[in-house]
């Protein structure tokens, strides 16, 4: 195993779809095998967009890291943490929002991007603006050498290295300079062919049934070339073969796709053989977060011990941050 640190966390929208599974926890469970990872639940960040709405935070934290568990995050591994128990974040950043210029953070990427596409929300405020200053301070604090992001994510790596390297050349070599480990994500569309999102309800989630599964999976959209039976299609442009790519094995892909550029195969064949393959695979998973909700005691404990050893390192970061700044 490396000496390495690699810290990530995910927003707590609730139960987690497939596109979350491939996305970031297939490459955790990679990580933690290999580095020493810490991984939390950014609820203070969720605040940054549903500020109005807060209810559902406490109630989500639960349901993500049951999903976490089920699918092999290892607290013997890593440390799973909830942000917002960890009261350093809130103190360094503070201490970081005095350095950091304004300029920086309207020019972070994704700061537009999101204002436009959630206009239906006020995000006129400081803690929007400010979150990529909060993420800074989520993996300054624990000193994190890498941070896996996807390419989009790049620049708030990028970003957090400015801050890090202005603190220092102010007060001294405190705070590592993190790198971005490049993760590619695998295309996994939603059941309507667009992003998978619980905003556009076209989600498959860990957590679902095998009923609930075929059915969402027999209802998905295919290539709208196969009007019909008999019409030859192409396994490139039809959303389902993009779930094939991951589930299915070499002869499985090679029939499906001969049979769809032929017609010998028509899309309930296709989506029959692509079925069993993700039940096979959510099955495991679904057994061991039955078992979990069996056991809320447990799910506390493991949030508890980690919220514990995060604070410890945290704080151990936050005595040279004071030191450093005479504070």
């Amino acid at each position: 195993m490396s000496d390495k640190t690699v810290l990530s966390g995910m927003r707590p929208t609730g139960r987690l779809h497939l596109g979350h599974l491939h996305g970031v926890l297939e490459n955790w469970k990679k990580l933690q095998d290999e580095y020493h990872c810490l991984f939390f639940v950014a609820d203070w960040h969720s605040l940054t967009t549903e500020y109005a709405d807060p209810g559902s935070v406490q109630e989500n934290i639960h349901e993500m890291v049951v999903d976490w568990l089920s699918v092999g995050i290892d607290p013997e591994k890593a440390v799973l943490f909830v942000q917002s128990k960890v009261k350093a974040h809130a103190e360094l950043h503070l201490l970081l929002s005095m350095i950091t210029p304004l300029p920086w953070l309207e020019r972070v990427p994704t700061y537009k991007e999101q204002a436009e596409n959630l206009k239906d929300k006020d995000l006129s405020t400081y803690g929007f603006l400010g979150y990529p200053l909060l993420q800074s301070a989520d993996i300054l604090i624990y000193k994190a050498d890498c941070v896996p992001v996807g390419v989009d994510q790049v620049p708030h790596v990028e970003f957090t290295r400015e801050v890090a390297r202005r603190f220092n050349n102010l007060y001294g070599e405190v705070l590592p300079e993190p790198q971005h480990l490049m993760t590619k994500y695998p295309k996994l569309p939603g059941t309507d062919g667009r992003k998978m999102s619980k905003s556009y309800n076209n989600s498959i989630y860990i957590s679902d049934s095998e009923e609930v599964v075929a059915k969402k999976l027999k209802r998905a959209m295919t290539d709208p070339q196969r009007v019909r039976r008999d019409d030859p299609g192409d396994p490139d442009l039809c959303p389902i073969y993009d779930y094939h790519r991951i589930y299915s094995s070499s002869d499985q892909k090679e029939f499906v796709q001969n049979g769809c550029k032929t017609a010998g195969i028509g899309c309930i064949e296709c989506k029959t053989i692509l079925t069993e393959n993700v039940l096979a695979e959510l099955a495991p998973f679904r057994a061991r977060r039955e078992k979990l909700l069996k056991s809320p005691g447990t799910i506390r404990d493991i949030i508890e011990a980690g919220n514990k050893k995060a604070c410890e390192i945290a704080e151990k970061t936050m005595e040279e941050v004071r030191g450093a700044m005479k504070i």
